[in-house]
């Protein structure tokens, strides 16, 4: 059971790893896009995504907790409260940093725009570029973990 418990947590982590990891390169393609497109496809990704990976992350960071208690006195135990250490750190950023500015994001059209709107995102991005290096980095833990 432990070890289907490990498998399943491993791949919801990575396949959100992946999606979030994407947003890297499809976030410049939309900047590249003619007229508001590209703006548009920020506001639609930030309700999309806004609305499911609060339930994914916060369900890594279950099954991660879940595994780490279910294997203590197994190999790779500390890595594993690692990993869930560093994704309780992306739901913090998340929260703090991230969730604010996606908020104000998907309720922008190409007509109301605030004067600093390239910042923000660009914010968000700088902000994403790290939580995605933290999230990235329990992956690789948990991968370890099962080694």
């Amino acid at each position: 059971m432990l070890n289907a418990l490990e498998v399943f947590t491993t791949v919801v982590v990575g396949v959100m790893v992946g999606v979030e990891f994407s947003v890297v390169f499809v976030n410049p393609i939309l900047a590249g896009l003619p007229g508001d497109n590209g703006l548009r496809g920020r506001t639609h990704g930030a309700r999309l995504l806004g609305a499911v990976m609060p339930f994914w992350y916060i369900g890594s960071l279950v099954l991660a907790a879940v595994w780490a208690v279910a294997g203590w006195d197994h190999h790779g135990a500390g890595l594993v409260v690692t990993a869930a250490a560093l994704l309780i750190l992306s739901v913090v950023l998340s929260i703090l940093l991230l969730v604010p500015i996606n908020n104000r994001v998907k309720t922008w059209t190409a007509d109301g725009l605030p004067a600093d709107w390239k910042q923000q995102m660009n914010r968000w991005d700088r902000f994403h570029y790290v939580r995605v290096a933290v999230i990235i980095a329990a992956f690789a833990l948990l991968v370890a973990a099962r080694a």
